[in-house]
């Protein structure tokens, strides 16, 4: 476990901006007290110093998840975010869209989220900007990338994709054996 380099920072930094903005200064330093990131076998960790403290003493080989797994670096060095990062997005969120309960099914299974299943949006949200995808009731279910804009979306037809997938909690069940 060590900290991250400069390249990998600012890439973790830049995908968390593009979904909380500013708000990634309250990820570090919070009431709790402070909180960094770390890399540990290709994956970045979000955790507490005093944790970081207690990870230190565990040899390399046996340390599993030291902190929240907030995503990965691929072979080509580029970061994705893991759907278990989402409670962290979720408050700090710019951007959200919420889906009809029919779609909340669809979206859970991996799929787009189409206009038809749109049930509300942020007003200003540009088009290819992180958003957080919640329930009508206010349940954050994962996160994707604006295909439209708020204008956009407002005329175009209802079969149209709306918000690209990129994660959601059906992963915990679809993906149990690799998420960490």
């Amino acid at each position: 476990m060590r900290p991250l380099t400069e390249a990998e920072t600012r890439a973790v930094f830049e995908k968390l901006g593009r979904y909380i903005g500013e708000n990634i200064q309250l990820l570090v330093d919070r009431p709790d007290g402070t909180y960094c990131f770390r890399l540990h076998c290709d994956r970045v960790y979000y955790l507490s110093e005093k944790l970081l403290k207690v990870a230190a003493s565990v040899p390399r080989d046996n340390l599993v998840s030291p902190g929240t797994c907030f995503g990965k670096f691929t072979k080509t060095q580029k970061f994705r975010l893991s759907v278990t990062a989402l409670d962290f997005l979720a408050p700090y969120a710019k951007y959200k869209v919420w889906v009809k309960p029919g779609s909340e099914q669809s979206f859970l299974y991996g799929n787009h989220v189409l206009k038809s299943g749109l049930g509300r949006i942020t007003e200003n949200t540009a088009q290819y900007q992180g958003v957080v995808v919640y329930s009508m009731a206010d349940v954050p279910l994962g996160f994707g990338v604006a295909a439209k804009s708020t204008q956009e979306c407002r005329k175009v037809d209802p079969m149209a994709i709306v918000v690209f997938h990129q994660a959601d909690v059906g992963e915990y069940v679809r993906n149990e054996d690799t998420l960490t």
